[in-house]
């Protein structure tokens, strides 16, 4: 018999009100299927077709009792929540399986009772019964609060998931497929989207048009005409929309909460093998950066290595194994080369440099007295002018160049 040990877990590490919904028949290899405590039926599994089809039996005469115990513990949780079910309860000392379904429900959404299933993704064993629950209890757009954002002058501003508000969605994920390009992953809080229209991006400022729109199953992909509030999809036609971007009616804009990226905690460089891998190369990295925001490429301008930054070793890994994988490039990884600098310990007070020279005519004569301070670690060169009187035209102090500063 099962420990129910993942259970009492549950409760103690993450003090969750569960609510039981099935119990499992078996464990380990000889998993067969769950007790449905809601309508007190067994669902029964066949081990030859991978979980597609099962059986609805009685329960099985060893789990009776058990079934029995955490039915009543079902019943108790969910009544306690509605008063209207609790009378019912009371009267009947049971709920009918609409009643019980409802109930949970309202559990769910407004009082912090947790559902819990049990299953074996691996043999595809208690799945079916799990995406019924999703349906069945969980909140669906319409039961959400409106969305916050934030107009075109910063006022805020609130989008309701109705299909009659004007358009808004949130980019969450940019993809490169094969055979058909650039997929945007978005998601639509409000309104409608066709195919072939038009939205506005507020972090680019630009309109996009959408050609195609894809309702994504795997690798299979739907075509749709248009898309609602609620939906999930993908769109081919964005050309400046990156992962977190904002997508709205060009007339009524509105920018939603962005999503926010770790920085990068670990560096290394990679190099192509052949010269024809170097041509791809770039555009294997640009496409993988654009489809992963925690991915940064970049290139060190001392070393002229190519740096690519993630947030872990295994990160990087899985990349450099996509690179292969998908866009054919074959690349070296190793540690970035360290450029190493001096620089003085001490400050030099009053050097004097007379500059003498002859040149036919007046010639020049200048005294140079400059003081040198060594600086902080990475605060570059710093060139402070403190010429007075004019005794120097402007024209013959040349301007602060590139990794230097004029004060």
């Amino acid at each position: 018999m099962p420990t129910f040990k993942a259970l009492e877990s549950i409760k103690e590490r993450l003090g969750a009100n569960v609510a039981v919904l099935q119990l499992p028949i078996g464990y380990e290899s000889d998993y067969a299927g769950v007790v449905d405590l809601v309508t007190m039926k067994a669902w029964i599994w066949s081990s030859e077709d991978l979980g597609a089809t099962w059986n609805v039996e009685e329960i099985p005469e060893d789990l009776v009792e058990k079934a029995a115990e955490y039915r009543h513990e079902l019943l108790e949780t969910i009544a306690s929540v509605d008063e209207e079910l609790m009378e019912s309860y009371l009267e009947n000392d049971d709920l009918t399986e609409e009643e019980l379904r409802r109930g949970i429900r309202e559990a769910t959404l407004h009082h912090g009772v947790v559902p819990v299933l049990n299953g074996t993704a691996f043999k595809n064993k208690g799945v079916q019964p799990l995406l019924d629950a999703v349906c069945l209890y969980m909140p669906s757009p319409a039961d959400l609060p409106p969305v916050d954002g934030l107009d075109r002058s910063g006022e805020p501003v609130q989008r309701k998931a109705d299909v009659n508000e004007p358009f808004a969605a949130l980019a969450f994920k940019i993809m490169t497929a094969p055979h058909v390009g650039r997929l945007t992953y978005f998601r639509v809080y409000s309104g409608k989207l066709e195919k072939g229209g038009q939205v506005y991006n507020p972090r680019s400022t630009t309109k996009e048009r959408i050609g195609r729109l894809l309702e994504m199953h795997a690798n299979d992909q739907i075509e749709k005409d248009a898309v609602y509030a609620g939906d999930i999809v993908a769109g081919i036609g964005f050309k400046n929309t990156r992962t977190g971007d904002s997508l709205c009616d060009p007339n009524n804009i509105i920018v939603l909460e962005t999503l926010e990226f770790p920085e990068p905690v670990i560096h290394v460089a990679v190099e192509p093998m052949t010269k024809a891998d170097q041509d791809k190369m770039g555009k294997a990295l640009f496409a993988l950066s654009e489809e992963d925001p925690t991915f940064q490429v970049r290139t060190d301008e001392e070393t002229a290595q190519t740096i690519i930054s993630g947030m872990g070793e295994l990160h990087l890994e899985v990349l450099v194994d996509r690179m292969l994988r998908e866009f054919k490039v074959e690349a070296n990884v190793g540690k970035p080369q360290v450029a190493y600098r001096e620089t003085i310990t001490q400050g030099i007070d009053k050097h004097t440099y007379l500059h003498k020279k002859q040149t036919g005519g007046t010639g020049q004569y200048a005294k140079i007295v400059l003081n040198l301070t060594p600086a902080g670690p990475g605060g570059g060169y710093a060139f402070e002018d403190n010429i007075t009187g004019g005794r120097i035209p402007k024209e013959y102090i040349p301007r602060s160049t590139p990794g230097s500063r004029m004060r």
